[in-house]
Order: structure tokens, then sequence, then C-alpha cells
């Protein structure tokens, strides 16, 4: 007994040390879970402590296959770490255990973990086909089955569980059973007949669900197709058909086309059409049926005087089994006619007429004749067209064949006339005999261009010989007669160079009408070329056309932007205070102007002009200010080539502006000049200097002495203005210091002030120490003298008038004052 005790006892202990050597832990896992999930304690559940497991090595072992979940080594979890799918690690086992090993060093053990992964429902039962097709007769019988494939379920438990459903149907129903070895058995059952007539195919959704929550589901189609059973015969629209066929009529002649329908389908519905077993040997020989088409043909003669009417019994037989045949009657009547026709013939023919024979020549003499007597032989002949022949009767049964009208081949080159003759049967019957009448050329017909005159236009600098047009003169005449030669007459060029002949310009072709260049053309030369080309035909005598070619050069862009020397009319802007600008031209050729320092924004300087010999687009020009780049003080206006300020000229500036303009055309590609401006700044009072004196000397080059004339004029009438107002300031101011000098306090004060003397033509300024200032009724803008006194004091509420932009004004302090308009 005691030996027992201690072997259990051995034992126990050889457990617990294996326990403690191997020891064995459980987990369970949903799958699918997100990576990071917590899937237990395992350093804790293994009896280390608490910061052990990081430091003594706790980690899984691999065992050759992945195993989707680690251990955390700060806290010795063991964690999810990438997607676990149950239905990939143990498909349908149940349950799906993964066996781990987990090592701890110093000292080392080993440890098993089993993980459970527990099954969700992730997967939807599915068919192995989405669409099932089969076919059912129309004549089964209701509680028929069909089976039907079941779905499948990749999960299992309740997930994999698994119901049908079947969609709405009047003719099936599904039978679900399950057996029990757990197999399923899934067929279609038929509940009512079906006709394939009225519904040819049924279409049913089955549909399979399983019992997870929530439930998954998949679906398949049933596609079911009713074979044709022969159960209807065929029928014709109607039960007796009446045809009207002429006697004489040809052999295979179509009487009718029968048509029979029979609602089945495939064979029974197949129709064959044949005479019935009671039709006559006659109408067997007489009439033909085509079995598939149902046509009845007449393969005999038929002669009213023997048979006027026939019955035909028609069977349509499809071939179902047994087969169904319907049958319907045709009545075939024959019309009498009058079957014997005109006979018309040539007897003689005098071909071909000239277009000029006169009218009344004999073309050809015909004979006429019918068969038949009494009305039905009697023959009345008529021919088409109406015109330009005719038919005249000479004796019963002969006529001839005359001209009626002028001939013109050019209209009409050949007649086909048809003589028709009519008989007076009832119906009448008809014949005809075709002449063919041609038509002689004679040469009445001059060349004729399809234009009276040509517009053509060409490229100057094109290349001696390019071709420029093609011209073309109709001559309806034929052979010789319509045989055209050309030729170029003289013209008159447009232009300004020396007169020079057309044909040493441009020549045709005699033979296709071809226009070609003789040299290259110049529009700076010749702008427009006109000549005659002459068409002449080779008849006899020859006839002849012409027509008018305007032949236009258009322009190439081969002419720069020439510039053009300075006027003094274009000095830039007028003297205003603290302003002032003029422009000219050196003798180096090179463009110069002055502008004052303190001139406004958009103050124009100087105007650039230049010329091109091109037109049009070619010598649309624009201006560019290439030089300086950036914002500098200065633009140029994009087409009109003023030189203005863009902001008010400081000292900052320097004394001298050096402006590089580009003029470009707008021809492709675009040519281009350069103009260089030096631009002087200086004090408004030498500005006003340097433009009076640059516009007389004569510096510039000016395109005419009318230009020059001008200017000068201009200069000495800016000088003639401003002596007369000096004048005239001179004496009002020393009327109003004679008759108010107690009150002059009033009307001065301290500080510099600026004279301005502005005419059309130009402006100066200059500076004097002592002020004064003159108000005028209307408005400083309409004043010949203005004076500006900056330190003035600010004037009295009555101050309405003689303000001056934006510096101070002054109003009278006495009623004798008057105000100079």
């Amino acid at each position: 007994m005691w030996v027992c005790w201690s072997l259990v006892l051995r034992a126990l202990v050889l457990q617990a040390g294996w326990a403690l050597v191997v020891g064995q832990v459980r987990y369970s896992v949903p799958e699918e879970a997100k990576a990071g999930t917590v899937v237990g304690r395992l350093a804790q559940d293994l009896g280390l402590e608490a910061g052990d497991a990081e430091a003594r090595g706790l980690r899984l072992v691999s065992a050759g296959r992945r195993a989707s979940v680690e251990v955390s080594g700060a806290s010795g979890a063991l964690v999810v770490s990438s997607r676990l799918d149950r239905e990939e690690l143990c498909g349908k086992s149940a349950p799906c255990a993964l066996r781990l090993e987990v090592l701890v060093e110093r000292p080392l053990r080993v440890f098993h973990v089993e993980l459970e992964v527990t099954d969700i429902n992730d997967n939807a039962p599915i068919f192995l086909v989405n669409e099932e097709a089969f076919t059912i007769a129309e004549s089964s019988l209701p509680g028929s089955r069909f089976p039907l494939e079941g779905a499948s379920d990749a999960d299992i438990g309740s997930n994999a569980q698994l119901s049908y459903t079947l969609s709405p149907s009047e003719h099936f129903r599904l039978d679900h059973k399950e057996t029990n070895d757990e197999s399923v058995s899934l067929a279609l059952v038929l509940t009512k007949p079906v006709d394939r007539e009225s519904q040819p195919v049924h279409r049913l959704v089955l549909t399979a669900s399983d019992g997870g929550r929530p439930s998954l589901s998949g679906t398949m189609e049933l596609v079911v197709s009713v074979l044709d059973a022969n159960d209807n015969a065929p029928q014709f629209n109607q039960s007796v058909y009446k045809v009207k066929v002429l006697e004489g009529s040809e052999l295979g002649t179509l009487l009718i086309i029968l048509s029979a329908t029979d609602l089945d389908d495939g064979f029974n519905s197949d129709i064959i059409y044949l005479f019935s077993r009671h039709a006559t040997a006659v109408v067997k020989e007489m009439f033909i049926i085509d079995e598939s088409k149902g046509e009845i043909r007449l393969q005999g003669k038929l002669d009213y005087e023997e048979r006027d009417t026939y019955e035909i019994t028609i069977e349509a037989r499809d071939r179902g089994s047994p087969p169904l045949s319907g049958h319907c009657k045709v009545v075939v009547e024959v019309l009498d006619v009058n079957d014997n026709a005109p006979e018309v013939w040539v007897t003689s023919l005098s071909v071909p007429v000239p277009e000029d024979a006169a009218v009344g020549t004999v073309v050809a003499l015909l004979s006429v004749s019918d068969r038949d007597s009494g009305a039905n032989g009697r023959v009345r002949c008529t021919v088409w067209p109406a015109s330009p022949f005719g038919l005249v009767s000479r004796f019963a049964g002969s006529y001839s064949l005359v001209l009626q009208e002028a001939l013109d081949r050019e209209r009409v080159s050949e007649y086909e006339v048809e003589v028709r003759a009519e008989d007076g049967g009832a119906p009448p019957l008809r014949a005809s005999r075709g002449v063919r009448v041609p038509v002689s050329d004679v040469n009445d017909n001059a060349p004729a261009f399809a234009q009276a005159v040509y517009t053509v236009l060409a490229r100057e600098n094109n290349l001696a010989g390019t071709e420029l047009a093609r011209l073309w003169a109709r001559d309806p005449d034929e052979a010789g007669n319509g045989r055209v030669s050309y030729s170029v007459a003289e013209g008159v060029v447009g232009g300004g160079g020396p007169w020079r002949p057309a044909s040493s310009y441009v020549s045709v072709d005699a033979e296709s009408g071809r226009l070609w260049a003789l040299q290259p053309l110049d529009y700076e030369e010749v702008q427009v070329l006109q000549f005659e080309v002459r068409a002449v035909d080779a008849g006899e005598p020859p006839l002849c056309g012409n027509a008018t070619v305007q032949l236009f050069v258009v322009d190439e862009n081969d002419n720069a932007p020439a510039l053009l020397p300075a006027a003094s009319g274009d000095a830039g802007g007028g003297i205003g205070p603290g302003a002032g600008a003029a422009a000219t031209e050196s003798s180096s050729g090179a463009l110069w102007a002055w502008a004052s320092w303190g001139a406004p924004a958009g103050q124009v300087v100087a105007k650039i002009r230049a010329v091109d010999a091109d037109s049009g687009y070619n010598a649309w020009l624009r201006y560019e200010l290439w030089e300086p780049r950036g914002k500098g003080p200065f633009r140029v206006g994009l087409y009109s080539g003023e030189v203005s300020t863009t902001r008010t000229l400081e000292e900052a500036d320097g004394p001298r502006q050096r402006l590089v303009i580009v003029v470009r055309d707008h021809g492709e590609p675009a040519r281009s000049a350069t103009a260089t401006l030096s631009v002087s700044l200086v004090e408004g009072t030498e500005a006003a200097l340097a433009a009076a004196g640059s516009s007389p000397s004569g510096a510039a080059v000016r395109p005419s002495e009318g230009g020059s004339a001008g200017a000068s004029s201009n200069v000495w009438l800016v000088v003639a203005i401003c002596a007369v107002s000096s004048l005239f300031l001179l004496a009002v101011v020393l009327y109003g210091a004679s008759r108010w000098a107690p009150r002059a306090a009033v009307l001065s004060g301290p500080g510099p002030a600026t004279l301005v003397c502005a005419s059309e033509v130009g402006s100066w300024s200059y500076s004097q120490r002592q002020s004064r200032s003159l108000c005028v009724a209307e408005g400083a803008g309409k004043s010949d003298l203005m004076v500006f006194s900056p330190n003035l004091p600010p004037p009295g509420p009555a101050a309405e008038n003689g303000s001056v932009g934006k510096g101070p004004s002054l109003s009278p302090v006495a009623s004798g004052v008057k105000f100079i308009m």
C-alpha cells in the first residue's frame, strides 16, 4: 500500500516539475481582430515578475507558419500582430487552435501556448455558378422535380447553417430538405403547367442565407427554358383567296404567296405547303406551288376561251409528331385580253443628221402592221419624244420620220427616238421600235471662260516658273471645233515702277491654260497686274473668247521698319511748373531730348516715328522699350511711339537717361529696327531754353521744308506770347501798387514764386524773388499768366476763384480789381 502511494506521489512530483519546465497556457481570440489587440498577459500567466519579460528575453519561436501574434517586449503581453483569418489557418476544422512555443532565458525554459481562433460571420454563402440554365418540356406535369446545387459557406457552426428562398413564381416552388447525414437536398418543383407560347423563358432568383448575426446571403439566377410541344395547327389568315390573271401570261408568273402561321416552335412550327388530295390533274398541270415559300406560279398556258376559272385547295402541314395541318382555297380567275400586238419595222434610215439640217428633212421610213382584225387591228402611231422629230403618214401602214425643229448638237448630241404603236383592242396592245439618230457637229460655238474676270492672288518673291492659276475655257463643239489654245494679251501693270508688258511677268500654257510666273514679283514694284487671256478653237472659221485676269501681289514681310528723323513738332509736352521736355536728332543720327526735374507722370518727352515699306499687317508697327528694363522713369506708347514719364522725375535719376527702343512690325517673322534716345535731365529753365534753341537750329533731319518753317513759327509764337504776357503783367502790378498801396501786404508774402507762360506749342518758366498772385474769374485753367506763391497765408472763406492745382489762391480785397480772362 505504501509502495502505491509512493508511486503516485512520485508521479505528481514529476508532473509538477514538468509543468514548471514545460508550461502550457490557453488563450482565445476572435478572427479578424485588429492589430494590437491584447490576447492575454503572457508574462503574468507564466509566473514571471513585472519587468522580467524583457530582461529574460521572453519571445515566441516560429514553427514555420505565420503565427499572426507576437509578445510585447515591455509588458510581456501576447498581442495580435497581423490579420487572423480562421478559414485560412484551419479551414472547416473546429476548433481552430494554434500551438505556440515561448522561450525564456536565464535560465532557459520552454512554455507551450495554445491559441484558439474563434469564428465570426465574415463569409457569405457562395454558389458554384452565378447562373444555372436548364430546360423543361412544355408537356411536363406538375410535381416534376429538378435538382439544384446548393451554396457553400467557409464559416463554421451557426455561421455556416444555410437557408434557401426562391423568388415568387406561380409555376415553381423550392423543396429544401436536410437528411440525417447532414447533407442537403435542394430541388425546383413544378407546381403549374407551363405554356411556351405565353412565356418561353422563366427567370428565378435562388437566395442562400447563413445563420450569422448579421446574416449574410448569396444569390444564383435560375434560367428555365420551356421546350415546345406540337399542340397548335397551322392557320391561314383567310379561308378563300381570289386571284385574277391575264390569259397568255408567261410561264412562271407569280399568282399569289400564301402564308400560314403556327404558334409552336422549332420543327413544330416549320410549315410546308401542298396541293390537297382533292386537287385535279388539270390544276396540278397548270399550276405549281413552292412547298417552303407558299408561292403559286403558272406552269401552263392560260386560254380564256378554253377555261375562265380554277379552284385550288391548299394544305399547310407542320413537321411535328404527329403533324397537324390547315386548309384554304385559291380561286384563279382568267381575264380575256387582246393577245396580238402591233409590229413596227424600220425600212430606211439616213444618219447622222447635221445640226444645221433644214426643217422637213426625212430621217427614216417605217412600216406598221397588226395580225388582229377589226378594232384590234387598227393601229395608231406616235413618236417619243414629241420633238424635234415627227411622223408623217404617207399611206396606210407607212410612216416617215421627219425633222420638225432645228437641231443643236451641243445641247443634245444624240436622240433615242421611240416609235410607239397601239391597236384599238380592249385593252389595247402596244409595240414600239427605237431609232438612234446621231447629230453631226458644226463649228457654231466660240470658247467661253467660266468667269469674265479672274482674280488671282500671288505672294511676292515667288519663284520663276511658279503656277499662279489654271484657266479653262469651254467649247461645247467636238473634235477640232472644240480644241482650244490659250495666249496672253498685253495688260496694265499697277505700281510705281516703269511700264512693262504683262507678258514679261506671266505666261500661259497654250494647251492646259496654266498661268505661270516668268519672274519673281515684288509688291513694292507691282501691286496689280491686269491682262487678258484669249482662247481660240481650231474650227473653220476659228472662233475665240477672252477673259480678264487681275493678278494681285500679296505682300510679304520683306522690309524692316525704318526710323524717320525727328521733327520739331515732336517735342514732348508743354512746359509746366518744374517740368519741361524737348527732343531732336544729333548729327550722328542718335535721338536726344531734354526733360526737367519734377516733370509729372505722363509727361511726353519725345515721339519715335517709323515707317514700313510693306503694307497691311506687315506694316503695323509697335514700339517696345528694350533698355533699361524693369521699372524705369520712362515708358513708350505701344503703338504711338510717344516716350513719356512713368513717375515724377527726381535728381536721383541722374543727369542723363539712355533709352533703347525697338520698333517691330506684325509680320511673320517679325522685323525690327532700333532707336537710341538720350534724355538729359535739367532744370526747368534749361530745358525750356534747350527746347527753344534746338527747334530752329536745323540739326534734326526733317521730311520737308514746310515742317521746319512750321516749327520755327511755333517757337517765335511762344516768345511773342510770353513777351506780351510779361508786359501785361507788369502793367497790372504797377496799376495795383499805385491804387492799393496800403493793402499791398495782403497780396504779397515772403518766398519764391514761379511764373509760367504757356501756349499751344510749348511752355517755359522762370523764378523771381518777389511773389505776386493774379486771380482769374473763370479759373486758372484758361489764364495766360499764372503766379504760384507757396508761402502765402491760407485764403479766407470768400475765396472761390483763382486756385491753381494744389497751391494756395487769393481773392481780391477791393471791389475795383478787374479779372483777366
